[in-house]
């Protein structure tokens, strides 16, 4: 499996540098302006490949220097890795492919003037934009559970300072306490997370705190790998983990940030600690611009990411609704690739490529047992659909789960340096 991932990456690598070997715009022509907002991995990936084309001046607009990764953030949790480990300096953009990296936010987006208004006040003209501004977080559809609550309740879902946070109390907390993670309603970023965190803080737990309980209260009836999370948590954490689903305990209702307590329809749980992961919608930017409609998620035509809302700007990422395509770090990498020929073929007359569209992901059970998945997508009337698909099942031996947590690590490597381009 890792061998097929590997090749998939440098498959897909290979492919878009092949298409940037054969520039369409001449010297002494002005180069087409694309703005690419947001430096998370669907931004990062479309900035690296555009500039990798050299027929286009891309610049990216992004506050923050560098990028968390989300995905491996739960071994942070579980005291496997460091952040420091999963943070990655977008400045290798500008020195290796050409991207000029605008530290600062985008605030308003003008489509018929194509200018896009930043937060320090600069105005920056494009020929083409995209937009990759990830999720936001709805504080407030929880009761209770704002910005300030989080400090008390860490939702640690966009990784950071909050999955410090949440680490530290995890450390704080006596042996014997409980763990509760709210889980929210789909769509929202990443499925599989959720679950994956109960398991390495269930493993931490099982070295350094073994009489704690989990507790996951869940806003859905079934999640992202059921069958392989609830037959790990038999086998590595028996009587750990309690999943409590919508049809036991209602709608989440509310929080109690100074008594540590969650509320539903028909209890109120007490926690040690409390992970509050809210529901979710897609960047700020999107819903401001246009770009999302009445889900909060934005509509794309599947075959170029152009918006159905705002045609003439790109989205790829979570922001989207994707179809059958999961909000994942590898689907928002696949889609900013597909996205990039699209552009470049309008801006510069290069080919035209049909999408292809991947999605691999490698969830942790435990530090050695992972299952993994690889799905292929399809562009079919007006939506992406799956074509074929591989997960690991229950039941495989654990030498074969050893072989993909080892496999996970090599992934990891390969994939953001495919994203970010490697050490600065």
């Amino acid at each position: 499996m890792t061998d097929w991932t590997r090749r998939q990456v440098g498959g897909l690598i290979a492919g878009t540098l092949l298409a940037a070997t054969a520039p369409h715009v001449a010297r002494g022509i002005v180069r087409p302006k694309v703005v690419v907002i947001g430096g998370g991995i669907g931004g990062a990936t479309l900035a690296r490949y555009l500039g990798d084309m050299k027929t286009m001046d891309v610049s990216l607009v992004e506050p923050n220097a560098t990028h968390v990764t989300c995905f491996f953030s739960n071994l942070h949790l579980a005291g496997l890795r460091s952040l420091a480990s999963l943070t990655f300096d977008l400045r290798t953009l500008a020195n290796r492919h050409g991207v000029s990296v605008i530290r600062d936010a985008a605030v308003a987006l003008d489509p018929a003037a194509r200018v896009v208004e930043l937060g320090g006040g600069a105005k920056l003209p494009y020929d083409r934009l995209a937009v990759a501004p990830g999720i936001t977080l709805e504080f407030g559809a929880i009761g209770g559970y704002d910005e300030a609550a989080a400090e008390r309740m860490p939702h640690a879902w966009i990784a950071g300072p909050q999955s410090v946070l949440l680490r530290r109390q995890l450390e704080s907390m006596e042996d014997g306490g409980l763990f509760v993670i709210v889980a929210p309603p789909n769509p929202f970023r990443c499925p599989p997370a959720p679950y994956e965190r109960a398991s390495l803080v269930a493993y931490y737990f099982k070295q350094f705190k073994p009489r704690s309980k989990i507790l996951i209260l869940d806003a859905k009836d079934k999640f992202s790998g059921q069958e392989l999370f609830q037959d790990a948590w038999s086998r590595h954490y028996p009587g750990m983990i309690e999943w409590l689903p919508a049809q036991f305990i209602g709608k989440i209702k509310a929080v109690d940030p100074a008594a540590f307590s969650v509320v539903t329809e028909g209890q109120t749980f007490k926690a040690a600690v409390a992970n509050v992961i809210p529901p979710q919608k897609a960047g700020l930017i999107a819903q401001k611009a246009g770009l999302a409609d009445a889900t909060g998620w934005c509509p794309v035509d599947p075959a170029t990411f152009d918006s159905t809302l705002q045609p003439g700007i790109h989205v790829v990422g979570d922001a989207i609704i994707g179809g059958d395509m999961p909000k994942s770090a590898f689907s928002a990498n696949s889609q900013a690739k597909a996205c990039a020929f699209a552009i470049a073929a309008a801006l510069t007359g290069s080919p035209r490529f049909p999408p292809h569209l991947f999605n691999s992901c490698y969830t942790f059970l435990a530090p050695d047992d992972a299952f993994t998945n690889a799905i292929t997508f399809a562009a079919e009337d007006g939506k992406i659909k799956t074509k074929e698909m591989f997960i690991n099942k229950v039941g495989e031996s654990a030498e074969v789960r050893r072989k993909v947590a080892h496999q996970a690590i090599g992934w990891y490597s390969a994939f953001t340096a495919d994203v970010f381009g490697g050490a600065s």
